[in-house]
């Protein structure tokens, strides 16, 4: 098997030609997370430039799930209620989903995906919020965009990709175990080279190349446990899923990283299923049909 794509390299399969480009507007406020001395207004200038993405910002903002009794007009406003960061991660994910194709084959959906990195990017981050953990919303963001060279690697490589994505279906086995075997590298690893192309921070490009190594990171103690949030959050069931194939291995991880008891599991999935219903359809995408709460209850 792994003969058949030898020399297919990421740097071949992910060239100039086929890489969608990131909005600036986003760039720019994912490097200005990064800085400490910056404040609303900085934030604001490279959503103001960008009259889309400043619609879809107050749209947001005004939303009922903040449920502000007020009309929010500005955008320096919206991010003083808000926060920066939730502001970032939004303009973040509309960047990405807009720029990422949607190939269409047998048992791939486009939107299970984005359902699925939704509910993984909050899992991530309330579980760093748990953990107390400093980065949590970039965590967050991390875990958001893990998945999302999945897309484009069915696009440019449909002969040899679309044969895993039905394993993957059929028999529940691991993406990234079916792809290492093939190619020799992971999904990992293609979407931490597409963020680092697209000059996104440094600390989101180590938590995405990094999802898939849930047990090295345990092995690393504190200082990853930022990552290991993000690997584990990697672990949930796919929307599109009948069974949680990797539940053992959640379950196993979990508990080394955050708390061997299971009123905390069940209380941080119950959250992260309220999160996500009421996040989705500000992101125009359907609520999962399952729960985590369901899932875990199952065998």
């Amino acid at each position: 098997m792994s003969t058949v794509a030898a020399k297919t390299s990421l740097e071949e399969v992910f060239h100039t030609d086929v890489l969608p480009a990131l909005p600036h507007s986003a760039i720019s406020l994912l490097q200005l997370s990064q800085r400490e001395d910056v404040g609303p207004n900085d934030f604001a200038r490279p959503i103001e430039a960008d009259p889309g993405l400043m619609g879809q910002v107050l749209r947001f903002v005004n939303s009922s799930y903040f449920g502000f009794s007020r009309e929010i007009m500005s955008v320096p406003q919206a991010i003083t209620l808000v926060g920066s960061r939730a502001i970032t991660n939004f303009a973040l994910w509309n960047a990405v989903f807009s720029v990422i194709p949607n190939p269409t084959f047998g048992p791939f959906d486009l939107k299970s995906l984005w359902q699925d990195s939704l509910r993984r990017a909050i899992f991530a981050r309330i579980a760093g919020r748990t953990l107390k953990l400093a980065e949590a919303e970039d965590l967050f963001a991390g875990a958001l965009l893990q998945d999302m060279a999945v897309p484009l690697l069915l696009k440019e490589l449909p002969e040899q990709y679309e044969p895993l994505v039905e394993k993957r279906a059929s028999e529940g086995l691991r993406l990234s175990g079916l792809e290492q075997e093939m190619f020799g590298w992971d999904h990992a690893e293609a979407a931490a080279l597409l963020a680092k192309r697209w000059n996104l921070p440094e600390e989101f490009v180590t938590l995405i190349a990094q999802h898939t190594q849930m047990e090295d990171l345990l092995g690393k103690g504190d200082l990853s446990r930022g990552p290991a949030c993000v690997a584990l959050a990697s672990l949930l069931p796919s929307c599109q899923d009948a069974e949680w194939h990797e539940k053992s291995d959640f379950l196993s991880a979990f508990k080394r990283l955050l708390d061997p008891s299971d009123d905390v599991l069940q209380a941080i999935l119950t959250e992260v299923d309220e999160q996500t219903a009421e996040f989705a359809p500000l992101l125009k995408l359907p609520v999962p049909e399952r729960t985590l709460a369901d899932f875990s209850k199952t065998e």
